[in-house]
Protein backbone atom coordinates (compact mmCIF):
# COMPACT_ATOMS: atom_id res chain seq x y z
CA UNK A 1 0.00 0.00 0.00
CA UNK A 2 1.36 3.41 -1.00
CA UNK A 3 2.06 5.62 2.06
CA UNK A 4 -0.05 8.75 2.46
CA UNK A 5 1.48 11.99 1.30
CA UNK A 6 2.71 14.15 4.17
CA UNK A 7 0.97 17.54 4.35
CA UNK A 8 2.87 20.80 3.98
CA UNK A 9 1.34 24.18 4.81
CA UNK A 10 2.19 26.99 2.41
CA UNK A 11 1.58 30.45 3.86
CA UNK A 12 1.44 33.42 1.50
CA UNK A 13 -0.34 36.66 0.62
CA UNK A 14 -2.61 35.69 -2.30
CA UNK A 15 -5.80 36.46 -0.34
CA UNK A 16 -4.22 39.52 1.24
CA UNK A 17 -3.26 40.91 -2.20
CA UNK A 18 -5.31 39.10 -4.87
CA UNK A 19 -3.06 40.14 -7.75
CA UNK A 20 -2.18 37.74 -10.56
CA UNK A 21 1.58 37.87 -9.99
CA UNK A 22 1.11 37.02 -6.31
CA UNK A 23 -1.22 34.13 -7.16
CA UNK A 24 1.28 32.74 -9.68
CA UNK A 25 4.05 32.98 -7.09
CA UNK A 26 2.12 30.77 -4.67
CA UNK A 27 0.79 28.39 -7.32
CA UNK A 28 4.32 27.47 -8.38
CA UNK A 29 5.09 26.43 -4.79
CA UNK A 30 1.89 24.44 -4.44
CA UNK A 31 2.21 22.51 -7.70
CA UNK A 32 5.96 22.02 -7.32
CA UNK A 33 5.59 20.54 -3.84
CA UNK A 34 2.82 18.22 -5.02
CA UNK A 35 5.00 16.98 -7.86
CA UNK A 36 7.69 16.14 -5.33
CA UNK A 37 5.24 13.94 -3.44
CA UNK A 38 4.07 16.32 -0.70
CA UNK A 39 0.43 17.21 0.04
CA UNK A 40 0.41 21.04 0.06
CA UNK A 41 -2.31 23.22 1.59
CA UNK A 42 -2.53 26.97 1.08
CA UNK A 43 -3.26 28.97 4.25
CA UNK A 44 -3.48 32.57 5.41
CA UNK A 45 -4.05 32.87 9.16
CA UNK A 46 -3.42 36.47 10.09
CA UNK A 47 -4.54 39.44 12.12
CA UNK A 48 -4.06 41.82 9.20
CA UNK A 49 -6.79 43.32 7.06
CA UNK A 50 -6.77 42.41 3.37
CA UNK A 51 -6.36 44.73 0.40
CA UNK A 52 -9.45 45.39 -1.70
CA UNK A 53 -8.18 46.33 -5.16
CA UNK A 54 -11.55 47.75 -6.19
CA UNK A 55 -11.58 50.10 -3.19
CA UNK A 56 -7.87 50.80 -3.30
CA UNK A 57 -7.88 50.34 0.48
CA UNK A 58 -7.80 47.68 3.20
CA UNK A 59 -10.81 45.86 4.65
CA UNK A 60 -11.26 43.22 7.38
CA UNK A 61 -13.54 41.15 5.11
CA UNK A 62 -11.62 38.66 2.92
CA UNK A 63 -14.64 37.17 1.10
CA UNK A 64 -14.17 39.14 -2.13
CA UNK A 65 -10.46 38.38 -2.32
CA UNK A 66 -11.05 34.69 -1.66
CA UNK A 67 -13.61 34.63 -4.49
CA UNK A 68 -10.99 36.14 -6.82
CA UNK A 69 -8.28 33.57 -6.01
CA UNK A 70 -10.30 30.42 -5.38
CA UNK A 71 -11.01 29.57 -9.06
CA UNK A 72 -7.26 29.25 -9.65
CA UNK A 73 -6.81 26.98 -6.63
CA UNK A 74 -9.72 24.84 -7.79
CA UNK A 75 -8.44 24.66 -11.36
CA UNK A 76 -5.19 23.13 -10.12
CA UNK A 77 -6.67 20.64 -7.68
CA UNK A 78 -6.49 22.64 -4.44
CA UNK A 79 -10.19 23.45 -4.08
CA UNK A 80 -10.39 21.53 -0.80
CA UNK A 81 -6.87 22.36 0.38
CA UNK A 82 -6.97 25.94 1.54
CA UNK A 83 -7.96 28.07 4.51
CA UNK A 84 -8.22 31.74 5.33
CA UNK A 85 -8.73 33.06 8.84
CA UNK A 86 -8.72 36.81 9.52
CA UNK A 87 -8.46 37.42 13.24
CA UNK A 88 -9.00 41.15 12.75
CA UNK A 89 -12.59 40.41 11.67
CA UNK A 90 -14.16 37.65 13.75
CA UNK A 91 -11.67 34.79 13.44
CA UNK A 92 -13.98 32.91 11.07
CA UNK A 93 -12.33 30.15 9.04
CA UNK A 94 -12.99 30.06 5.31
CA UNK A 95 -12.19 26.84 3.45
CA UNK A 96 -11.08 24.32 6.06
CA UNK A 97 -13.01 24.64 9.30
CA UNK A 98 -11.12 25.62 12.44
CA UNK A 99 -10.84 22.10 13.81
CA UNK A 100 -9.48 20.77 10.53
CA UNK A 101 -7.04 23.67 10.23
CA UNK A 102 -5.63 22.99 13.69
CA UNK A 103 -5.41 19.32 12.82
CA UNK A 104 -3.49 20.24 9.67
CA UNK A 105 -0.99 22.20 11.72
CA UNK A 106 -0.45 19.17 13.97
CA UNK A 107 -0.04 16.78 11.01
CA UNK A 108 2.12 18.97 8.77
CA UNK A 109 5.73 18.05 8.12
CA UNK A 110 6.57 21.68 7.34
CA UNK A 111 5.17 25.20 7.14
CA UNK A 112 6.62 27.36 4.36
CA UNK A 113 6.21 31.03 5.18
CA UNK A 114 6.50 32.34 1.62
CA UNK A 115 7.34 36.09 1.62
CA UNK A 116 7.67 35.83 5.42
CA UNK A 117 4.36 37.67 5.81
CA UNK A 118 2.63 35.14 8.07
CA UNK A 119 3.10 35.88 11.77
CA UNK A 120 3.79 32.76 13.82
CA UNK A 121 0.77 32.07 16.03
CA UNK A 122 0.38 29.64 18.92
CA UNK A 123 -1.42 27.16 16.64
CA UNK A 124 1.71 26.99 14.48
CA UNK A 125 3.98 25.82 17.30
CA UNK A 126 3.74 22.14 16.43
CA UNK A 127 6.34 19.61 15.36
CA UNK A 128 6.36 20.96 11.81
CA UNK A 129 9.54 22.54 10.46
CA UNK A 130 8.88 26.26 10.17
CA UNK A 131 10.60 27.57 7.04
CA UNK A 132 10.92 31.30 6.34
CA UNK A 133 11.16 32.16 2.63
CA UNK A 134 12.11 35.80 2.11
CA UNK A 135 11.32 37.06 -1.40
CA UNK A 136 12.40 40.66 -0.67
CA UNK A 137 15.75 40.88 1.13
CA UNK A 138 17.23 43.85 3.01
CA UNK A 139 14.39 44.97 5.31
CA UNK A 140 14.63 41.99 7.68
CA UNK A 141 18.42 42.08 7.80
CA UNK A 142 18.41 45.82 8.59
CA UNK A 143 15.76 45.21 11.25
CA UNK A 144 17.98 42.67 12.99
CA UNK A 145 20.99 44.98 13.01
CA UNK A 146 18.83 47.82 14.34
CA UNK A 147 17.54 45.57 17.12
CA UNK A 148 13.91 45.64 16.00
CA UNK A 149 12.25 43.27 18.49
CA UNK A 150 9.35 42.32 16.21
CA UNK A 151 11.66 41.35 13.35
CA UNK A 152 13.95 39.33 15.61
CA UNK A 153 11.00 37.55 17.22
CA UNK A 154 9.49 36.67 13.83
CA UNK A 155 12.73 35.26 12.43
CA UNK A 156 13.59 33.38 15.64
CA UNK A 157 10.24 31.59 15.49
CA UNK A 158 11.43 29.70 12.39
CA UNK A 159 13.73 26.71 12.16
CA UNK A 160 15.48 27.78 8.95
CA UNK A 161 15.62 30.99 6.91
CA UNK A 162 15.85 31.27 3.12
CA UNK A 163 16.27 34.41 1.03
CA UNK A 164 16.08 35.49 -2.62
CA UNK A 165 19.14 37.63 -1.80
CA UNK A 166 21.61 35.13 -3.22
CA UNK A 167 24.62 37.41 -2.71
CA UNK A 168 24.13 37.82 1.04
CA UNK A 169 27.31 37.15 3.00
CA UNK A 170 29.67 37.71 0.05
CA UNK A 171 32.39 40.37 0.25
CA UNK A 172 30.75 42.68 -2.33
CA UNK A 173 27.32 42.60 -0.63
CA UNK A 174 26.39 45.54 1.57
CA UNK A 175 23.46 43.86 3.31
CA UNK A 176 24.47 43.32 6.94
CA UNK A 177 24.02 39.75 8.13
CA UNK A 178 23.96 39.29 11.88
CA UNK A 179 22.59 36.75 14.37
CA UNK A 180 20.76 34.56 11.82
CA UNK A 181 21.96 32.26 9.04
CA UNK A 182 20.37 32.88 5.64
CA UNK A 183 20.33 30.21 2.91
CA UNK A 184 19.96 31.25 -0.74
CA UNK A 185 16.95 30.21 -2.78
CA UNK A 186 14.91 31.57 -5.68
CA UNK A 187 11.43 31.48 -7.14
CA UNK A 188 10.31 27.99 -8.23
CA UNK A 189 8.60 27.97 -11.64
CA UNK A 190 6.43 25.21 -13.11
CA UNK A 191 7.81 25.33 -16.64
CA UNK A 192 4.81 23.86 -18.42
CA UNK A 193 2.66 26.78 -17.21
CA UNK A 194 4.74 29.00 -19.53
CA UNK A 195 5.01 27.22 -22.91
CA UNK A 196 7.21 29.13 -25.36
CA UNK A 197 5.76 30.45 -28.61
CA UNK A 198 7.33 32.94 -31.04
CA UNK A 199 6.24 36.52 -30.30
CA UNK A 200 5.18 38.99 -32.96
CA UNK A 201 8.11 40.80 -34.51
CA UNK A 202 6.60 44.11 -33.42
CA UNK A 203 5.84 43.03 -29.85
CA UNK A 204 7.31 45.33 -27.20
CA UNK A 205 9.60 44.48 -24.33
CA UNK A 206 7.39 44.77 -21.25
CA UNK A 207 7.24 44.54 -17.49
CA UNK A 208 4.55 44.62 -14.80
CA UNK A 209 4.86 46.56 -11.59
CA UNK A 210 3.94 49.38 -9.24
CA UNK A 211 5.21 52.89 -9.88
CA UNK A 212 5.46 54.15 -6.32
CA UNK A 213 5.85 52.53 -2.90
CA UNK A 214 6.38 54.31 0.40
CA UNK A 215 8.52 51.72 2.22
CA UNK A 216 11.94 53.38 2.26
CA UNK A 217 14.50 52.58 4.98
CA UNK A 218 17.11 54.78 6.62
CA UNK A 219 20.17 52.83 7.75
CA UNK A 220 23.36 54.32 9.15
CA UNK A 221 22.42 57.75 7.81
CA UNK A 222 21.57 56.59 4.28
CA UNK A 223 18.11 56.18 2.77
CA UNK A 224 17.50 52.99 0.80
CA UNK A 225 14.52 53.23 -1.52
CA UNK A 226 11.85 50.63 -2.20
CA UNK A 227 10.00 52.48 -4.96
CA UNK A 228 10.87 51.66 -8.57
CA UNK A 229 9.79 55.14 -9.64
CA UNK A 230 13.27 56.49 -8.84
CA UNK A 231 14.98 53.90 -11.02
CA UNK A 232 12.75 54.54 -14.05
CA UNK A 233 13.31 58.29 -13.74
CA UNK A 234 17.07 57.73 -14.03
CA UNK A 235 16.57 56.24 -17.51
CA UNK A 236 13.65 58.35 -18.65
CA UNK A 237 15.10 58.88 -22.15
CA UNK A 238 15.67 55.17 -22.83
CA UNK A 239 12.84 54.75 -25.43
CA UNK A 240 14.47 57.38 -27.64
CA UNK A 241 17.57 55.18 -27.90
CA UNK A 242 16.03 51.73 -27.77
CA UNK A 243 15.75 49.80 -31.06
CA UNK A 244 12.49 48.20 -29.83
CA UNK A 245 9.35 49.58 -28.14
CA UNK A 246 9.12 49.27 -24.35
CA UNK A 247 5.79 49.00 -22.58
CA UNK A 248 5.18 49.31 -18.85
CA UNK A 249 2.08 47.75 -17.27
CA UNK A 250 1.97 49.88 -14.16
CA UNK A 251 -0.13 50.30 -11.07
CA UNK A 252 0.05 54.08 -10.77
CA UNK A 253 -1.40 55.33 -7.50
CA UNK A 254 -3.60 58.45 -7.35
CA UNK A 255 -0.70 60.14 -5.54
CA UNK A 256 1.33 60.11 -8.77
CA UNK A 257 -1.04 61.24 -11.56
CA UNK A 258 1.85 62.81 -13.44
CA UNK A 259 3.60 59.46 -14.02
CA UNK A 260 1.65 58.30 -17.09
CA UNK A 261 1.90 61.56 -19.06
CA UNK A 262 5.57 61.96 -18.12
CA UNK A 263 6.50 58.48 -19.33
CA UNK A 264 4.49 58.77 -22.54
CA UNK A 265 6.07 62.12 -23.31
CA UNK A 266 9.46 60.37 -23.30
CA UNK A 267 8.35 57.54 -25.59
CA UNK A 268 7.31 54.85 -23.12
CA UNK A 269 4.17 52.85 -23.82
CA UNK A 270 2.11 52.65 -20.62
CA UNK A 271 -0.94 50.55 -19.81
CA UNK A 272 -2.72 50.04 -16.45
CA UNK A 273 -1.60 46.95 -14.54
CA UNK A 274 -5.16 46.61 -13.28
CA UNK A 275 -6.04 44.98 -16.60
CA UNK A 276 -3.71 42.07 -15.79
CA UNK A 277 -5.17 40.96 -12.45
CA UNK A 278 -6.58 37.75 -13.91
CA UNK A 279 -3.98 34.94 -13.90
CA UNK A 280 -4.66 33.92 -17.51
CA UNK A 281 -4.49 37.50 -18.79
CA UNK A 282 -1.25 38.06 -16.87
CA UNK A 283 0.32 34.94 -18.37
CA UNK A 284 -0.85 35.85 -21.87
CA UNK A 285 0.72 39.28 -21.49
CA UNK A 286 4.09 37.82 -20.52
CA UNK A 287 3.98 35.28 -23.35
CA UNK A 288 2.95 37.92 -25.93
CA UNK A 289 5.92 40.13 -25.00
CA UNK A 290 9.17 40.04 -26.93
CA UNK A 291 11.18 40.17 -23.73
CA UNK A 292 11.27 41.86 -20.36
CA UNK A 293 12.94 45.15 -19.61
CA UNK A 294 12.72 46.25 -15.99
CA UNK A 295 14.34 47.97 -13.03
CA UNK A 296 15.02 46.77 -9.49
CA UNK A 297 14.58 48.40 -6.11
CA UNK A 298 17.34 50.81 -5.12
CA UNK A 299 18.03 48.84 -1.92
CA UNK A 300 18.85 45.70 -3.89
CA UNK A 301 20.94 47.58 -6.44
CA UNK A 302 23.10 49.65 -4.08
CA UNK A 303 23.53 46.91 -1.49
CA UNK A 304 24.06 44.21 -4.14
CA UNK A 305 21.76 41.69 -2.51
CA UNK A 306 21.70 39.30 -5.48
CA UNK A 307 17.88 39.46 -5.60
CA UNK A 308 16.10 38.28 -8.75
CA UNK A 309 12.43 38.84 -9.51
CA UNK A 310 9.89 36.01 -9.42
CA UNK A 311 8.15 37.77 -12.34
CA UNK A 312 11.37 37.84 -14.39
CA UNK A 313 11.72 34.11 -13.78
CA UNK A 314 8.40 33.56 -15.57
CA UNK A 315 9.55 35.65 -18.55
CA UNK A 316 12.59 33.38 -18.80
CA UNK A 317 10.35 30.30 -18.58
CA UNK A 318 8.27 31.67 -21.47
CA UNK A 319 11.52 31.94 -23.50
CA UNK A 320 11.52 35.73 -23.23
CA UNK A 321 14.95 37.30 -22.78
CA UNK A 322 15.27 39.51 -19.70
CA UNK A 323 17.16 42.79 -19.37
CA UNK A 324 17.03 43.84 -15.72
CA UNK A 325 18.92 46.13 -13.39
CA UNK A 326 21.95 44.48 -11.85
CA UNK A 327 21.67 43.48 -8.19
CA UNK A 328 24.67 41.09 -8.31
CA UNK A 329 22.41 38.19 -9.31
CA UNK A 330 25.24 37.10 -11.60
CA UNK A 331 26.73 35.41 -8.52
CA UNK A 332 24.12 32.69 -9.00
CA UNK A 333 22.71 33.02 -12.54
CA UNK A 334 24.45 33.04 -15.95
CA UNK A 335 24.32 36.31 -17.86
CA UNK A 336 25.13 37.39 -21.41
CA UNK A 337 22.78 35.03 -23.23
CA UNK A 338 19.05 35.31 -22.59
CA UNK A 339 19.63 37.28 -19.37
CA UNK A 340 21.41 40.62 -19.00
CA UNK A 341 22.09 42.87 -16.02
CA UNK A 342 22.49 46.61 -16.56
CA UNK A 343 23.92 49.65 -14.78
CA UNK A 344 23.10 52.48 -17.21
CA UNK A 345 21.31 53.27 -20.46
CA UNK A 346 24.31 52.26 -22.58
CA UNK A 347 24.19 48.78 -21.02
CA UNK A 348 20.47 48.49 -21.76
CA UNK A 349 20.82 49.49 -25.41
CA UNK A 350 23.74 47.09 -25.93
CA UNK A 351 21.81 44.24 -24.33
CA UNK A 352 18.72 44.78 -26.46
CA UNK A 353 20.80 45.14 -29.63
CA UNK A 354 22.62 41.90 -28.77
CA UNK A 355 19.35 40.05 -28.24
CA UNK A 356 17.79 41.37 -31.44
CA UNK A 357 20.86 40.41 -33.50
CA UNK A 358 20.03 36.74 -32.79
CA UNK A 359 16.66 36.69 -31.09
CA UNK A 360 16.08 32.95 -31.58
CA UNK A 361 19.30 32.02 -29.77
CA UNK A 362 18.62 34.36 -26.85
CA UNK A 363 15.03 33.18 -26.58
CA UNK A 364 16.26 29.60 -26.37
CA UNK A 365 18.89 30.58 -23.81
CA UNK A 366 16.23 32.25 -21.64
CA UNK A 367 14.20 29.05 -21.51
CA UNK A 368 17.33 27.02 -20.77
CA UNK A 369 18.16 29.28 -17.80
CA UNK A 370 14.64 28.80 -16.46
CA UNK A 371 14.86 25.03 -16.88
CA UNK A 372 18.24 24.73 -15.16
CA UNK A 373 17.90 27.31 -12.40
CA UNK A 374 14.19 27.89 -11.70
CA UNK A 375 12.41 24.56 -12.35
CA UNK A 376 10.04 24.13 -9.42
CA UNK A 377 10.97 20.52 -8.74
CA UNK A 378 14.70 21.36 -8.55
CA UNK A 379 14.36 24.55 -6.49
CA UNK A 380 11.92 23.04 -3.99
CA UNK A 381 13.74 19.73 -3.64
CA UNK A 382 16.86 21.67 -2.67
CA UNK A 383 14.95 23.93 -0.29
CA UNK A 384 13.22 21.06 1.49
CA UNK A 385 16.39 19.02 1.81
CA UNK A 386 18.36 21.96 3.24
CA UNK A 387 15.47 22.61 5.61
CA UNK A 388 15.99 19.13 7.06
CA UNK A 389 13.20 17.32 5.20
CA UNK A 390 14.64 14.45 3.20
CA UNK A 391 11.41 13.59 1.43
CA UNK A 392 7.69 13.01 1.71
Amino acid sequence: MRPARRPVVVFGIAFLYPLAGVTWQILHYMVGLRRLGWDPYYVEDSSRWVYDAALGDFTPDPAGNIAAVLPTLKAHGFGDRWACRVHALDGRCYGLDEERLRGLYREAAAMLNVTGAQEVREDHLTGARRIYVESDPVAAQLGVVEGDAKTVEQLAAHDVLFTFGENLGRPDCGVPVERFTWLPTRQPVVLDFWPPAPPAATAPYTTIGTWRHQKDRVFRGETYYWSKEREFLKILDLPRRSPVPIELALDITPAAPEAGPLLRAHGWQVIPAAGLRDVATYRDYVRASRGEFTVAKDQNVRLRSGWFSDRSATYLAAARPVVTQDTAFGCALPTGRGLFGWHDVDDIVRAIETIEADYTAHSRAAREIAAEYFAAETVLASLMERAGLSGP
